[in-house]
């Protein structure tokens, strides 16, 4: 039986022994290391048939220096740490695990949602400070009576949204890519300025693209109600990290709730982290010990598939059919 190179390029989980059975039952060699750049990458992909990566950078220079690379498949459901243009280019295959961690997120998102527009954290934060007071906070206006925005309506703003119908007034939803067919029941459609503009809430579950980095700038959020709030559980690049904190300095914005980061873990200092009118979660709201373990074998199970019928599961580049 042939055997296949397979670098586990880095990984935050502790043990990695049942996805190394699963390759190695599929002939595999697998190895296993912890890369944070791509000459790291490159020393020691040496000549990887498949990359499994979490957080590791492949880039162009990468995948180009990779010769025997044929697929790479990534923990998570974003892409953006992988150039999708010169894999496609090279003939690289790339997956990803897009259904793992659907209702993980949703959830996540509603609790912070509700966190937010009940002022749970800030008012724990005032008792711890000795302050015991209904009003320490502000003023909370009955959620019935607002409206949800829902930023991209894949997988996960569709499971939100379809929870948040039966709690707020109005939920309100913006995705040019969705047909009419599979849009939620109860969500208004609209477009991208209308919903900021009408929403007490804006909840983001968009991929990081070249189209959406720094997407939720000071434009759009200036058209945000004055107390409004701004969460995000998808990617820390959506949104312009100096113009949000602008907004909720000068008060236009309550408040926000980030469980994504530009930069993770946040650099010493940063301003984000002991802001008064910001929750921070350490990019967890995927997990569940079910949907990690339904995660880690989708991982694998890509490079297992891609052996088997010459496709991963969850393709997301195919390769370009060169004619000859």
């Amino acid at each position: 039986m042939s055997v296949y190179k397979v670098l586990i390029t880095d990984a935050e989980y502790p043990d990695l022994s049942d996805e190394q059975r699963l390759l190695e039952e599929a002939g595999c060699q697998v190895s296993i290391a912890q890369c944070r750049s791509p000459e790291e990458v490159i020393l020691a992909a040496r000549d990887a048939f498949a990359l499994m990566v979490q957080y590791a950078p492949i880039t162009s220079d990468v995948i180009h220096a990779l010769p025997n690379l044929k697929l790479i498949s990534r923990a998570g459901v974003g892409v953006d740490s992988v150039d999708l243009d010169a894999a496609k280019e090279k003939g690289v295959w790339v997956a990803n695990v897009p259904d793992y961690g659907v209702h993980e997120v949703a959830s996540h998102a509603a609790a912070m949602i509700l966190s937010l527009l009940r002022h749970v954290c800030f008012l724990d934060r005032k008792v711890r400070e000795g302050v015991w007071h209904y009003l320490s906070t502000g003023e909370i206006h009955r959620i019935s009576s607002l409206t949800l925005g829902v930023v991209g309506l894949g997988r996960i703003g569709r499971t939100l949204a379809s929870m948040m119908v039966h709690v707020f007034g109005r939920v309100i939803g913006y995705d040019p890519y969705l047909p009419a067919n599979a849009w939620p029941e109860g969500v208004d459609r609209v477009d991208l300025r209308d919903l900021f503009m009408k929403s007490n809430v804006v909840s983001l579950h968009l991929p990081l693209t070249k189209e959406t980095s720094n997407m939720v700038n000071r434009e759009f959020l200036a058209l945000m109600p004055v107390g409004s709030y701004l969460v995000n559980t998808a990617r820390g690049g959506l949104v312009n990290m100096e113009d949000l904190i602008y907004f909720l300095d000068n008060g236009h914005l309550a408040g926000a709730a980030l469980d994504v980061l530009p930069k993770e873990p946040p650099v010493a200092g940063d301003p984000i982290i002991h802001h008064p009118k910001i929750i921070i979660t350490p990019h967890v709201a995927w997990y569940s010990e079910e949907s990690e373990k339904e995660l880690r074998y989708k991982w694998a199970m890509n490079v297992v598939a891609f052996l088997k019928n010459g496709s991963p599961l969850y393709p997301v580049v195919m390769p370009v059919e060169r004619s000859s």
